[in-house]
């Protein structure tokens, strides 16, 4: 009886080492893939806020987290198995689908450095919403918001697959979900701080010393973060996006603009004494974002002259649900 007891203590023990194992590589690869991702996660959190401008306060969190769970669905109910599913009856597919991905980051980079760059007409003043209006308007918000983040949870589990390579059908699956719920709420946390951090800050003012000194600098100091990370999301999407195609066409054959940009980092860096991987990769990152601008300028006339043709012929594509 004590040595049955023990045994199946060391079944019990091995067990728990091999679910430990797993684990650590679950972990291990949701982190690699974080990582890969890490340029598009930070163009999430800068996105998002701008759907919250100009509702009352507090409709902002319920906003956010309208946004938040259709994202959920939009990893875990169909990304994750159409993933899955492409993983297993064509896997040869994934290297295209990331490139079309990083094409589209690229036009999207492109177009918001083309407004900041052209001078837009000033907007003309706002009418009052009715209730009725303003419900609708939220309503359209969250839908166009959700539509976006689809597109970028679509590339986020692309990059994420091309990582677990060829571990097994249930790791996959389970790194997927990990890195999606996890990005998931990474994001919207840090959205959901983003936007009630000038109410915090009115707060804190409304207080004693040196409390009122903090909210009135922090309210004074949140346009200004807003528009550093809208800035920081815009390099992300076109270093991202670059990167991501010149991945691709390495991965064709076509590995000279890759290996030619990765010189000029390892180039750069060489010339400092210290923070040389640091500089490597601010100029590779440099480069890969204006070739991602390049690619977003080519890809501008066909949604022109094909996209938006198309989505005008298809109403119902792109009309707010």
């Amino acid at each position: 009886m004590p040595s049955g007891l023990l045994a199946l203590f060391d079944d019990v023990a091995a067990i728990a080492k091999i679910a430990s194992a797993s684990l650590d590589d679950v972990a291990k690869l949701a982190a690699k893939a974080g990582g890969k991702a890490a340029g598009i996660v930070i163009d999430d959190a800068a996105v998002t806020p701008r759907y919250v401008v100009g509702f009352a306060a507090d409709r902002e969190l319920p906003i956010i987290g309208k946004i938040a769970w259709g994202s959920t669905r939009n990893k875990l109910l169909f990304l994750l198995p159409g993933a899955l599913l492409l993983s297993t009856v064509a896997p040869w597919s994934i290297m295209p689908l990331l490139i079309l991905g990083g094409a589209y980051l690229c036009y999207e980079g492109f177009g918001k450095v083309r407004e900041l760059i052209v001078v837009a007409a000033p907007p003309a003043p706002a009418e009052a919403l009715q209730p009725g209006d303003a419900k609708a308007l939220e309503r359209q918000k969250i839908a166009s918001a959700i539509r976006t983040d689809f597109i970028l949870s679509a590339e986020i589990m692309a990059i994420t697959l091309s990582t677990v390579g060829e571990a097994s059908f249930p790791m996959k699956a389970t790194v997927l979900a990990v890195v999606g719920v996890g990005i998931t709420i990474a994001v919207y946390g840090t959205v959901a701080i983003i936007v009630k951090a000038d109410d915090v800050g009115v707060a804190l003012a409304r207080g004693s010393m040196p409390w009122s000194v903090l909210g009135r600098g922090l309210v004074r100091a949140m346009p200004s973060v807003l528009s550093t990370l809208s800035l920081i999301g815009t390099l992300a999407m076109l270093w991202v996006g670059g990167g991501i195609i010149l991945h691709g066409l390495a991965e064709y054959g076509l590995s000279g603009p890759e290996h030619w940009i990765k010189r000029v980092g390892a180039s750069a860096g060489a010339v400092l004494p210290w923070g040389s991987g640091l500089v490597a990769w601010i100029v590779a990152a440099a480069l890969a974002g204006l070739a991602g601008l390049a690619v977003g300028a080519a890809a501008a006339p066909l949604d022109k002259h094909v996209i938006g043709p198309l989505q005008r012929k298809l109403p119902s594509f792109s009309r707010a649900k």
